[in-house]
């Protein structure tokens, strides 16, 4: 399916995972942002709930296993082509809080690299601005979680 020039928004949903304090992330295998470091995630499948795709998405780009345990934000990416305006991608991104639970980064479907990221060394990745807020975000209220434990 070609998701270039939609007629309609798409859902998108992407996982914030931590382990300790690390994120996991995906080196984007296609467009949009191909060949950028990013949160594992794709489209919400129809039936399925937004934390039900979450934790899908992650198990098929990196085999790890992850629960969410929270909404993090809602993130608008549309691109449009520079001389015309015509949008070319349109996703509505749902970000989600989640945490490890079993299984090692390996990247597969639409990730061309999966890892472990120190939130020390999230800055230096040349991360969408988007994701960066939304890791920040996730990483406050992961520690808050972590703090209530």
């Amino acid at each position: 399916m070609d998701r270039r020039y939609p007629s309609a928004p798409q859902v998108g949903v992407a996982a914030v995972v931590w382990r300790d304090d690390r994120v996991l992330l995906v080196r984007r295998a296609r467009p949009p942002r191909k060949g950028e470091w990013s949160l594992p995630g794709g489209l919400q499948k129809l039936g399925e709930t937004v934390f039900e795709a979450a934790c899908r998405e992650v198990l098929e780009e990196t085999r790890v296993r992850v629960r969410g345990i929270g909404l993090v934000d809602v993130v608008d990416l549309v691109d449009r082509e520079p001389d015309n305006g015509r949008i070319v991608y349109h996703y509505t991104l749902v970000d989600v809080l989640a945490e490890w639970t079993d299984g090692e980064p390996v990247a597969a479907d639409d990730a061309a690299e999966a890892a472990w990221v120190a939130a020390t060394d999230i800055a230096g990745l040349g991360l969408w601005s988007e994701t960066e807020r939304v890791i920040a975000k996730a990483r406050q209220m992961w520690l808050a979680r972590r703090s209530f434990s």
